[in-house]
């Protein structure tokens, strides 16, 4: 009986300590976290021997010095002494716990010296990503498919945690973090590197973090910003530096290509099945979480593409609203995130959708002359 009784300790030990964790605060990889992980225990230990402290004396007093083994009240009142006792200890102890806050909190805001600097963007509803001094910049998305969300499919492992960029950061660096917005508040947070900041539109607020192990970490929009602030989920890939200093360099070089063929798409021309196929997937992609897929929009908030006077008969308008957005309204600005292929695919899409039959063909060059108005 003995062995059985230890085998099953054995055996449940591990959920135990799972489930121990779960109760806890992360602890985290980078070397803010540690401080703060540390800081949070040291915390606790002091409050749980306060704790014990202050309910041992009260049960010994009402049990040793209970009315029943004869006891009597003290008549004691106002004791300056024990006033000043009991006024003095908590405000050492506040201080002694305020000492080693105050320099972990000094040190989460101490960006000074920092071996990279990235701009986080926060926008409805994705993150943009653009490293300091180099020309490398993408915007991160949701990649949890749609069936996953409708349930028609299971959901994966990493379900709302996954995106199709994630941000790539190299270990054992000092990495600044500049957080904004381009429209309401956001908050970008990773908890295994114990940092958190809000994303306020028109402020820059700084963060830093060190992280030491390589390894892929998860995090979300922590800011209510809207019907799809659940979809905002944060991915970031940890690499060793030379591997970094890699990655960097691929991507530059990514991005003057992608250029280069932006350039030759100015003189080519698409056939309207080429452009009817490619602006489906993205509007599928972009657009339908406000305007529907069927592109009826959601009435008073969003509107309707369809047999709408603006999609009909006022072709630039339409380019210019898809390309620079609407200010004061959800209406973002696809300009710096799709291709120009890809925005005369959705405009040709949406002008011919749904019934909407224009026959109008937008092309990479009509595009082009509403960039950067």
């Amino acid at each position: 009986m003995s062995i059985r009784l230890i085998s099953a300790l054995i055996a449940v030990a591990p959920f135990a300590a799972n489930a121990q964790s779960q109760l806890n605060m992360t602890q985290g990889v980078s070397e803010i976290s540690q401080r703060v992980y540390n800081l949070h225990m040291t915390i606790f230990y002091i409050c749980c021997v306060i704790g014990v402290i202050v309910f041992g004396i009260m049960f010994a007093s009402m049990i040793l010095h209970r009315k029943s083994k004869g006891h009597q009240p003290a008549t004691f009142h106002e004791n300056v002494k024990v006033e000043i006792l009991w006024t003095a200890i908590p405000f050492v102890i506040l201080i002694g716990m305020a000492i080693p806050a105050t320099k972990t909190l000094i040190a989460m805001e101490d960006t000074s010296e920092s071996d990279v600097t990235i701009i986080v963007t926060g926008s409805q509803w994705k993150w943009h990503y653009k490293y300091f001094d180099r020309d490398v910049e993408f915007f991160s998305l949701l990649a949890t498919p749609q069936e996953q969300i409708n349930n028609r499919l299971q959901k994966g492992e990493n379900y709302l945690l996954e995106v199709d960029r994630p941000l790539v950061i190299p270990t054992d660096r000092k990495v600044r973090f500049l957080i904004t917005s381009d429209d309401v508040i956001h908050a970008w947070w990773v908890p295994d590197f114990a940092i958190k900041k809000d994303a306020n539109p028109g402020f820059i607020n700084e963060i830093w973090t060190k992280v030491e192990t390589p390894g892929v970490y998860r995090g979300q929009c922590a800011e209510l910003c809207g019907k799809d602030h659940g979809f905002m989920p944060i991915v970031v890939i940890a690499k060793e530096p030379d591997e970094f200093e890699s990655w960097l360099d691929e991507q530059e070089v990514i991005a003057r290509e992608a250029k280069a063929e932006e350039q030759r798409l100015l003189a080519l021309s698409m056939s309207k099945e080429e452009l009817m196929s490619l602006g489906e997937s993205v509007y599928l992609g972009n657009c339908a979480a406000c305007h529907q897929p069927n592109g009826e929009g959601i009435p008073g908030v969003f509107p309707s593409l369809k047999g709408t006077d603006m999609v009909l008969n006022d072709r630039d308008a339409h380019i210019d609203i898809v390309v620079n957005g609407k200010k004061g309204t959800a209406m973002q600005a696809f300009g710096a995130q799709l291709s120009l292929r890809e925005l005369a695919a959705v405009i040709t899409y949406e002008r011919n959708a749904w019934g909407n039959n224009t026959g109008d063909l937008v092309q990479a060059a009509d595009v082009n002359q509403f960039v950067n108005r």
